[in-house]
């Protein structure tokens, strides 16, 4: 006779439906000697994931989209024991392990409940694609791949965040506007002398790696744009991925660590913008609507990417200037060429990566307010980008 998990997942994991699902439930619930061996099933579940280019965070943020915030918790909880397992784990794997929810008590509010949830959890995780990697899996063998250097976090990027936290919390739109623009120097500065350094020393194991941020709903289109245009300002290269809700944005570590402080700030900005201008227009009487948000989004997006690069590029010709006039016959490398060769390597990572990627023009925005107030936004938080494209990623399937 086949074990009862070999029956419930029979009868759940390889059908669509609810009726599947309260089959294999109430064989799991009726069966509590079969409790220790569903954990460890799951456990396997989410050791093929990462197997298949999926990393903590992805597997929760695809989880609470797909299912809800109990099945979110369920895969946390499976997470932490499987990756309990390894002495050493990938580089960005403890910052995504420490910024997952709590798991809900097992077997609450009942069993069949439970046994249902876990299921639907069970039956997602057996169906994810294979994605492209963006570093290796746990247990791999250090020497066997390229790895950036496990670290503390730079004093740089600990400033950084301190600029954009206040940048946050501040009531005062030309405050914020200050803060934001000096977080965005610091980061360009630390990324030309995080390149010179490699330069000078001729490092060889320095490489472009990779990370995935996600871009979740609503207005996902704009979250897209926005993270694009603040990748390209840090010499970074992103591709969306719409159907999974992320994008992997390629670069040196540096610049990937500022893309995701910068990022993740902006669109807490731009959010908290957005509702007190749509307060202002209900206040005078015009009921505003999705379109405005999806505008206002837009705008702040197309706006900000222009400026970002305005400042990336402010700085590195001071830089550059800076470099240039220093001591005669030093041996220092270029800048320019420096930059010029970090790029390419970026761009030939990201083509190896994505060598299947396309360009969409996204739909233009159709609410001239929301558009306004989002261009008026982005110049406050001292941002802006040119004509919306965004680059796509087929991932493996």
């Amino acid at each position: 006779m086949e074990p009862v998990t070999d029956q419930a997942f029979a009868a759940a994991l390889y059908s669509d439906g609810d009726a599947g699902l309260d089959t294999g439930a109430s064989l799991l619930a009726a069966a509590p000697a079969a409790d220790a061996e569903l954990v460890r099933r799951g456990e396997e579940f989410v050791r093929r994931a990462w197997e298949r280019g999926w990393q903590p965070a992805d597997v929760v943020r695809v989880v609470r989209r797909e299912l809800d915030e109990t099945a979110a918790g369920l895969a946390a909880g499976l997470i932490g024991s499987e990756t309990a397992r390894y002495e050493r784990l990938p580089p960005r794997w403890q910052a995504q392990l420490d910024g997952l929810p709590d798991a809900p008590p097992r077997n609450r509010p009942d069993r069949f409940s439970y046994a249902s949830a876990v299921l639907a959890l069970y039956r997602l995780l057996l169906r994810l694609p294979a994605i492209e990697p963006v570093g290796p899996p746990p247990g791999t063998a250090p020497h066997a791949l390229r790895l950036p250097p496990a670290h503390d976090e730079p004093r740089m990027l600990t400033r950084i965040r301190a600029l954009l936290a206040k940048a946050e919390a501040t009531g005062y739109p030309e405050e914020a506007e200050a803060l934001t623009t000096k977080a965005q120097e610091l980061m360009a500065r630390h990324s030309i002398d995080e390149a010179l350094l490699a330069a000078r020393t001729h490092s060889k194991k320095e490489a472009p790696g990779a990370c995935r941020i996600g871009v979740d709903a609503p207005y996902e289109t704009a979250k897209a744009i926005l993270l694009d245009a603040v990748a390209a300002a840090n010499r970074c290269r992103a591709v969306w991925n719409s159907d999974l809700g992320f994008s992997t944005v390629v670069g040196f570590e540096p610049d990937l660590d500022a893309v995701e402080l910068l990022y993740t700030s902006l669109l807490v900005q731009g959010t908290a913008a957005m509702t007190k201008a749509e307060a202002g227009q209900r206040a005078g009487g015009r009921k505003r609507t999705k379109a405005f948000r999806q505008s206002f989004l837009m705008a702040y997006a197309q706006r900000l990417g222009s400026r970002l690069a305005a400042d990336t590029a402010r700085v590195t010709a001071a830089a550059e200037a800076e470099h240039e006039a220093g001591p005669a016959g030093s041996g220092a490398p270029r800048l320019l060429p420096v930059l010029a060769a970090r790029d390419l390597a970026v761009t030939d990572t990201a083509e190896r990566m994505f060598p299947e990627t396309t360009t969409t023009r996204v739909r233009g925005a159709t609410d001239p307010d929301g558009w306004t107030h989002g261009t008026a936004a982005a110049d406050r938080a001292r941002m802006g980008g040119g004509g919306p494209e965004l680059r796509g990623g087929r991932g493996k399937r």
